[in-house]
C-alpha cells in the first residue's frame, strides 16, 4: 500500500509546506497538494476542509500548515474521523500518533522554523497508534452516533 501525505496551506505556510513536501516525498510518501500554491491571501480554512475531508476518507494522512496551525486544527478536527494534532514539538507529534491515533498534523509556520518542522513530521510520519489501553480513550473522542 503506498503511503500517502495529503497536504494544504494558506498563504502564511506556503513556504514551510513546500519544505515538508519534500521531507515526506524523502521518507517515502506520495505527496498530493490539495493548495494554496500562490502567496496572495487565502481562508485557511478553505484548506483545511479540503485537506481534512480527504484524510476522513482515508486516503491518507494530511498535513495543514498555517501561520500558527491553530485555525488549520480547529477546522480540520470539526470533520468526523478526523484528530488534528497541533504540534509544536517532537514529542507531542511522536504521542499524537503512538497514543490519540492522530490522522492530520498541523504546524504553525510562524511559530516553529523549517528545521523543527520537518523533525516534527518525520516523527508524526514514524510512529504508529499502539492500540490498546489507548484504542478506547480514542474511541471516546467521536460523538456517539
Amino acid at each position: 500500500m503506498a503511503k500517502t501525505l495529503i497536504v494544504g496551506s494558506d498563504h502564511a505556510g506556503l513556504g514551510l509546506k513546500r519544505e515538508l513536501s519534500a521531507v515526506a516525498s524523502e521518507l517515502g510518501y506520495e505527496v498530493v497538494d490539495l493548495g494554496t500554491n500562490s502567496s496572495d491571501s487565502t481562508d485557511y480554512p478553505d484548506y483545511a476542509h479540503q485537506v481534512a475531508s480527504a484524510v476522513a476518507r482515508g486516503e491518507g494522512l494530511g498535513l495543514l500548515v498555517c501561520g500558527t496551525g491553530i485555525g488549520m486544527s480547529m477546522a480540520a478536527n470539526r470533520h468526523a474521523g478526523v484528530r488534528a494534532a497541533l504540534c509544536g514539538d517532537v514529542f507531542s507529534a511522536s504521542m499524537s500518533r503512538q497514543h490519540n491515533d492522530a490522522n492530520l498534523l498541523c504546524v504553525g509556520a510562524r511559530v516553529v522554523g523549517p528545521g523543527l518542522a520537518g523533525e516534527i513530521l518525520k516523527a508524526f510520519l514514524s510512529h504508529g497508534f499502539e492500540g490498546g489501553r489507548h484504542e478506547r480513550r480514542v474511541k471516546k473522542i467521536e460523538p456517539s452516533a
